[in-house]
Formats: structure tokens, C-alpha cells, sequence
């Protein structure tokens, strides 16, 4: 008897060393898959071994593919489930596929959010930081005890109350760059303070920006892409094979495989949640689903909707203007990459990208 209840106890302590495992760790068969940063061999699997609904997915290529989409991807837990390619290259050099480039538009702001918190991560800045302290002084065209106010986490909300009532609220000069109302008393989505964050890395890291992103990202997690010049703007370009990497990143909570490349978890959590009340859908840079109530880009009046009915509530996401989005769903371990021309004239076109979503849900139902 003795013995028995020897063994009774000690599976009741392995049973319990096994249920107090943290929330946070993965078992091996959870784990998620990450492509080497050297190689193209990239892992895939398929449909048919999720139980997804096969039929439904030529629906959603169709619709797609009418809608100017240059390429797509899903990935379940970091593999290849589809991998699509439409069109011509964009320099007319053939076929659209796995090595052409394709514009982020405003889906790399997630990118630049991203990157502000690998900065601050290392001391180079502090998010809290009034902006002059890296873009100088008189940087805008404002008061200096207003300027002053203005600090980076305002930059990475869109809500620096700079005045967006201009011909062109890309404009990145001083003179452009006006008083409207106090920071963090209004939002709205502002291309010239975002922009200007660029120089605000550059100047905390004494490198270029493409130089800090090449060793923060490129690197360490095979990101392929770089920071073009474009009028006002800075847009990065990449395969989608470097969009769906950065998503995998984001899914991961900033690891790459055994890599701790985002250590600062209260920055990654502020960057994928609500980041200030005007606008519970939109984090550092971020957009949320599953929230009650949105800005839209260009409107200034908050509207009872969330981002996409269609999608998974806890979907967020980068997204830019003619349907560029890389949309992350850590619920089902999912990331979803879509480039394209426009399938509409938005900033960003939240209809078609909840029409897809649509078509998605239709196939990764069970």
C-alpha cells in the first residue's frame, strides 16, 4: 500500500509541474516555424492537413485576383499554407512572383513602430522623449513651449495636435508643421509627424534608416527590403516573403526562433493594443480589430464600428493605402500578407479588407 501511494503522489507532482507551466511557454508540437534567414526553402503545409475548406479558397483567389492583388500569403504557425503571385513585375522585367518588390504604403508604419521600440529597447531613446530632442529645435513652426510638448509616443499614436489642415499634410518642413490643438487631445492620421520619425531613429542611432533597419531586422530575420524616397514620404519596399516574415515577428511577440529580438514586452503590448481613447482601434501605428468604436484615416469623428466585422476580433494589423496589409491573428496563429494595386480609393481600404476576410473566414472554417 505504501508504494501505491508513493506513485499516487509523485504523478500528482508531475502532474502539477506540467499544469504550472507559464501561459507563455510553447510545447513542442505548439511551436511555431521560422525560415532560415539565409535560405529560400521555406516549410509549407496544407489545407487539406488543417481541415480547411479547400473548395472555398479558389472563391477567394478569384476575388483576389480581381481586385489587382500582386500576391498573397497565409502562414499557420510560420508555414506556407498558400502562396499567390498576379500580374507583371513592377519593373516590367516579367512575371510577378516570390522575388519581385512590391511598396508597404502606410503598412510601414507597423514597421517604424516596430523599430522605435528596438531603439528604446536599447537606450537610444525613450518614447517619452520630447521630438526636438533628435529633430532640433524649431522643427515645426510652433511656439517653443508648444513644440516642446510634442514628445515621440505622440508621433506613434497620430496624436500630436499638429495642424492637418494643410494643401498637403505630408509636408515634412517646418512651415508646414502648424499648432492645432494641444498633443494628445486629438487624433488623426497624420503622414508628416509619422514620417518625421524616420529622422528621429536616424538621429538617436547615428545611422541612416536603412542602415538601422538592415541591423535590427534585416539581418536577424532575412527581411530583404529598404526605405525608398517617395515626394514627402518614406515607403518601404519588400517581397511579400519579407512582409510575411516581419508578421511572423509580430506573431511570435518579437522572437525569432531562439532569437530575443523585441525583449521590451511592454512596448510590443502597448504597440498591439489601444494606445490612447481617442481611437481605441489603433495602437502604436497599429491598427486593432474587435474594438467598439474607430477613426477613420482622414475623418475626424469616431464612428460606433469596429476595423473588420469579418475578421477574427483579435486581429491587428499594418495596413496601407491600396490594400497592403500584413494582418496578424495570434487566437489561430495566423498571418496573412496581401500587395496589390488599388481595389479602391481609400488611405486605406478597410471594405475590401474586410470583403476578403470574408472570403478567408469561409476557408479556414473548420
Amino acid at each position: 500500500m505504501p508504494s501505491i501511494h508513493l506513485l499516487g503522489i509523485i504523478c500528482l507532482l508531475f502532474s502539477c509541474s506540467k499544469n504550472a507551466m507559464p501561459p507563455d511557454s510553447v510545447r513542442t508540437e505548439d511551436a511555431l516555424y521560422f525560415p532560415d534567414q539565409e535560405s529560400e526553402i521555406w516549410a509549407t503545409t496544407s489545407m487539406g492537413e488543417l481541415n480547411w475548406n479547400t473548395p472555398a479558397a479558389l472563391d477567394l483567389y478569384d476575388y483576389l485576383s480581381e481586385n489587382r492583388t500582386r500576391a498573397f500569403i497565409i502562414l499557420h504557425k510560420g508555414k506556407i499554407v498558400t502562396e499567390k503571385y498576379w500580374g507583371e513585375n513592377i519593373q516590367k522585367t516579367g512575371p510577378f512572383d516570390k522575388n519581385s518588390q512590391w511598396y508597404w504604403a502606410s503598412a510601414g508604419k507597423t514597421l517604424t513602430a516596430f523599430l522605435t521600440g528596438l531603439a528604446q529597447q536599447q537606450k537610444l531613446l525613450n518614447i517619452n522623449d520630447k521630438t526636438s530632442n533628435y529633430l532640433g529645435k524649431n522643427w515645426t513652426s510652433m511656439p517653443i513651449e508648444k513644440e516642446n510638448q510634442i514628445t515621440i509616443r505622440h508621433q506613434l499614436t497620430m496624436t500630436t495636435g499638429l495642424d492637418f489642415t494643410t494643401d498637403d499634410n505630408t509636408c515634412t518642413t517646418s512651415d508646414c508643421l502648424n499648432y492645432k490643438v494641444d498633443p494628445g487631445t486629438q487624433w488623426f492620421y497624420h503622414n508628416a509627424p509619422y514620417t518625421l520619425l524616420a529622422a528621429v531613429l536616424s538621429s538617436a542611432s547615428k545611422q541612416s534608416y536603412n542602415e538601422f533597419t538592415t541591423q535590427q531586422l534585416r539581418s536577424k530575420i532575412g527581411m530583404d527590403g529598404q526605405w525608398r524616397s517617395h515626394k514627402n514620404n518614406v515607403v518601404y519596399w519588400s517581397t511579400a516573403r519579407s512582409a510575411a516574415r516581419f508578421g511572423l515577428l509580430l506573431l511570435s511577440k518579437g522572437k525569432w526562433g531562439d532569437d530575443d529580438i523585441m525583449t521590451d514586452t511592454a512596448f510590443l503590448a502597448a504597440m498591439t493594443t489601444p494606445s490612447q481613447d481617442l481611437n481605441p482601434s489603433y495602437g502604436f501605428l497599429t491598427w486593432l480589430n474587435g474594438q467598439s468604436a474607430i477613426v477613420l484615416p482622414g475623418q475626424t469623428t469616431v464612428i460606433q464600428q469596429t476595423l473588420a466585422e469579418a475578421a477574427p476580433s483579435d486581429l491587428f494589423a499594418a495596413m496601407g493605402k491600396n490594400g497592403q496589409f500584413i494582418n496578424v491573428v495570434p487566437g489561430q496563429d495566423l498571418v496573412i500578407v496581401r500587395m496589390g494595386e488599388a481595389p479602391a480609393n481609400d488611405l486605406v481600404p478597410l471594405i475590401f479588407h474586410n470583403e476578403m476576410w470574408k472570403k478567408i473566414h469561409a476557408v479556414i472554417q473548420k
